[in-house]
């Protein structure tokens, strides 16, 4: 009950970006959220997508470095408080969140954030306890 993304090293320079974009157009392959941290000298740009083998081929072919990641997309209530419904149990129980980004979906009442935690199942646990939605990377695509 997680969704998988992908992690893409991309040299801090000019272009590059677009450049990653355009082969996962030319791919077919559809972005469904994304983050880009970057550094000095490269960032690493973390996408949810349509089809992570297409993706991770394409990317690879033009010379990529493409990891693949657990997260938990989750369902926040799109309220004053309503991250903190999430963050509050997670703490409680001492589970860190590693980084986060957010999916922009208009079709979706509430918000939807995806998590990387330094305990993916005690975090997908406790989520669970709280009745707390999950989303796969199936029905995030299907949004």
């Amino acid at each position: 009950m997680s969704a998988e993304q992908i992690s893409i090293f991309v040299e801090n320079k000019e272009g590059r970006l677009a450049e990653v974009t355009a082969i996962l157009r030319d791919a077919n392959v559809n972005i469904r959220a994304l983050s880009l941290a970057d550094t000095t000298d490269f960032g690493v740009l973390r996408l949810i997508v349509n089809d992570n083998d297409k993706a991770e081929e394409a990317l690879k072919k033009e010379g990529f470095t493409v990891g693949r990641t657990k997260v938990l997309a989750v369902e926040v209530k799109d309220e004053p408080g309503g991250l903190n419904s999430i963050l509050d149990p997670l703490c409680e129980n001492e589970v860190n969140v590693e980084y986060m980004y957010a999916f922009a979906n208009p079709q979706c009442e509430n918000a939807i954030m995806i998590f990387r935690f330094d305990d993916h199942d005690k975090a997908l646990k406790i989520l669970a306890q709280k009745n707390i939605k999950v989303f796969t990377t199936r029905e995030i695509c299907n949004l």
